[in-house]
C-alpha cells in the first residue's frame, strides 16, 4: 500500500542517515580529543579577550594560575603550558584575573590603580569600564568580569560550532562517496523495493547492521563513469553528507517514531 511503502523508505533513510551521522560524530569526537581542539579553540579565544596574541603577558599569567589551570606547572615564562583546560569556569577566571592583576587584595581602590596601570591600552579600557560600573563593590565587580568572560566565551562557541559543521559535512561527505550512500539511489531503491527495509529496527543491533547492508548502497562499479548519472550520484552524496549535520540524535529519534508508526499497520 502507499503508506506502507512511505513508511518503509521512512524507516530505511532515516536509518541509514542516523548510521551515517553517528560514524562522523564519532569520528570527530576522536578528532577533536586527539587533537585537543576544544582546548585550542579555548585558548585563541582567551589570548584574544585579553589582547595577548603572543601568549607572554596577561593571558599566559591567568594559564598559570591554579583556579584556571589546576594542572599546570604555574611557570608563567613558558609560552607553553603543561595543560590547557577545555573548559574554564566564568568565576574562576574572575577571581584568577583578580588576583593578577590587584597589588593589595581586598583594597578596591588600589585595584582601580592596578588597572589603570596595565600596559595595554585595550584591555585597561574594557577594565576599566567594568571597575567603573561596579561602583566599589569588589563582589559586583568579580560577577561582571565573569559576565564578560561569558559573553566573549559564546562568540569562540559559535566559530568552535561553526569548525564542527564544516569538519562534519567534510566527514559525511568523504564517507558517503567511500560506500557510495547516494541518497537519490537509495530512495529510488527503497520506493520500488520498500521490503529491503523490512528488517530494520529502532536501534544499532546485528540484525539491524545486516539490514543495512542489503540497502542499495556500496559500489558495484568502480571507478565510475564520468556521464550524467555521476553528476545525478554527486547530488545524492551530497544529500547524504548534509544530513549528518542534523546530528545522529535527531535521526535516530526520527527512526523510532517511525518504526513505531510501521509497527501499527500492516507490512507490505
Amino acid at each position: 500500500m502507499f503508506g506502507s511503502t512511505v513508511l518503509e523508505v521512512a524507516v530505511g533513510l532515516t536509518f541509514c542517515y542516523a548510521t551515517v551521522a553517528l560514524i562522523v560524530s564519532t569520528i570527530q569526537e576522536a578528532l577533536a580529543s586527539a587533537l585537543q581542539l576544544r582546548a585550542r579553540t579555548l585558548l585563541s579565544g582567551v589570548k584574544t579577550m585579553l589582547n595577548d596574541p603572543k601568549f607572554q603577558a596577561l593571558a599566559r599569567a591567568l594559564y598559570a594560575h591554579a583556579l584556571v589551570n589546576p594542572h599546570d606547572n604555574g611557570v608563567r615564562d613558558s609560552q607553553h603550558p603543561k595543560a590547557k583546560p577545555s573548559y574554564i569556569e566564568p568565576v574562576h577566571f574572575a577571581g584568577a584575573l583578580i588576583d593578577i592583576i590587584q597589588t593589595a587584595p581586598g583594597n578596591f581602590e588600589q585595584l582601580g590603580r592596578d588597572i589603570e596601570a596595565l600596559p595595554d591600552p585595550q584591555l585597561r579600557q574594557a577594565l576599566r569600564g567594568v571597575y567603573q560600573r561596579a561602583q566599589g563593590d569588589m563582589v559586583l565587580f568579580e560577577a561582571a568580569l565573569a559576565g564578560w568572560f561569558d559573553s566573549a566565551m559564546e562568540r569562540v562557541s559559535g566559530i568552535y560550532k561553526r569548525r564542527s559543521m564544516l569538519v562534519s559535512l567534510l566527514l559525511s561527505l568523504a564517507i558517503a562517496v567511500t560506500f557510495n550512500i547516494d541518497s537519490i539511489h537509495l530512495f529510488q531503491s527503497l520506493w520500488h523495493q520498500p521490503s529491503l527495509a523490512a528488517h530494520v529496527g529502532n536501534a544499532i543491533d546485528p540484525r539491524s547492521v545486516e539490514a543495512l547492508w542489503r540497502l542499495p548502497i556500496g559500489w558495484q562499479h568502480f571507478p565510475p563513469a564520468w556521464n550524467t548519472q555521476f553528476l545525478i550520484s554527486m547530488a545524492g552524496w551530497m544529500l547524504t553528507a548534509s544530513t549528518a549535520l542534523f546530528g545522529a540524535p535527531f535521526w535516530f529519534d526520527l527512526m523510532k517514531k517511525t518504526v513505531q508508526m510501521r509497527g501499527t499497520g500492516a507490512k507490505p
